[in-house]
């Protein structure tokens, strides 16, 4: 009943996140659309949503500062990364056209699933059977584009998702032992000083004047909300379910934009929804077991110190 409990909790999280990620595309392309520069859009938004989320905690959850030292580095590696990854996304985004570029971002479960097996994770084979019928609906589902691809844009956005899925993964380690506020933080300010850093070396270019603000503010809300929801679908499912279930954000993106841009679906695209939605529904089906912390792999570092039980001063018994 826990782990049945753990998991719908889960798969609640992650697919909420699902739902506020998908509308950061269309809230990122309208922000460089009227003038924001990408590594301002990345760097403004991060910052927000991560001193929100600072406040918040100081406030009211100050017992979640705390966190072992590895796990603390776990998660400035994982902010790091995470960060690098975003400057390629907004990077790419410009350009890209928005679909196009969502379409190469959302390949990230396949890199989930590398990162894993390098990991030396197994996978089931009904998660396999999702990835197989998550990847081509993808496609179809943002496949009606006739623009030319720009390769360093379509390369940033690949080199982007690859980069997000190895913080999922790093993540996913530390929050066995961490709750999904404290990494959230953590991961967040580390990412948060990482791309201010870039925007200050690199760009320092300023908004026009006139350029609206609730792109980027809307993005913020999304990414302090959003966060949150990721950490804890990752805590109760793991990376690669909590990826697949993130494919939903491309359908999310895609509705936003038929209501938004009045763009219509096509029948290939109607095909490829329907392929994410029985992979999303197969979730129900697929072989669960409690994520666990694993001593072996390149990623054991991550895990906390072990006390030797010879060490414990255990009390003498009468």
């Amino acid at each position: 009943m826990k782990n049945r409990k753990a998991r719908l909790t889960g798969i609640s999280a992650a697919l909420t996140s699902a739902i506020l990620l998908g509308i950061v595309p269309v809230f990122g392309k309208q922000a460089i659309l009227v003038g924001f520069a990408p590594l301002a859009v990345v760097a403004i938004r991060t910052t927000i949503a991560a001193l929100l989320l600072l406040l918040i905690m100081a406030i009211f959850q100050r017992p979640f500062f705390y966190i072992y030292p590895v796990g603390l580095a776990g998660c400035v590696l994982a902010g790091f990364i995470n960060g690098l990854g975003s400057i390629l996304y907004y990077t790419a985004l410009s350009r890209l056209d928005a679909s196009i570029g969502q379409l190469l971002y959302s390949f990230y479960p396949l890199f989930v699933a590398l990162w894993l097996l390098l990991d030396r994770q197994t996978l089931s084979f009904l998660t396999v059977l999702r990835l197989g019928l998550s990847i081509p609906g993808v496609y179809l589902l943002i496949s009606t584009s006739t623009e030319k691809i720009d390769l360093l844009g379509a390369l940033f956005m690949l080199a982007s998702a690859a980069l997000y899925a190895l913080h999922l993964i790093i993540n996913q380690r530390v929050l066995f032992e961490v709750p999904a506020q404290t990494v959230t933080l953590y991961t967040l300010l580390s990412m948060a000083g990482t791309v201010v850093v870039a925007y200050l070396l690199f760009s320092r270019q300023f908004p026009p004047a006139n350029a609206p603000w609730w792109p980027v503010l809307g993005m913020a809300a999304i990414t302090f909300f959003s966060r949150l929801t990721l950490f804890l679908g990752i805590k109760h499912l793991g990376g690669l379910q909590t990826a697949l279930l993130g494919l939903g954000e491309v359908m999310i993106t895609v509705l936003v934009a038929h209501w938004w841009l009045e763009e219509q679906l096509t029948p290939a695209q109607w095909g490829g929804a329907i392929l994410i939605c029985i992979a999303l529904i197969l979730v129900g089906f697929d072989r669960y077991t409690p994520t666990k912390r694993h001593s072996t792999g390149w990623l054991a570092w991550l895990n906390p110190p072990q006390i030797p039980t010879s060490d414990v001063p255990w009390q003498s018994q009468p």
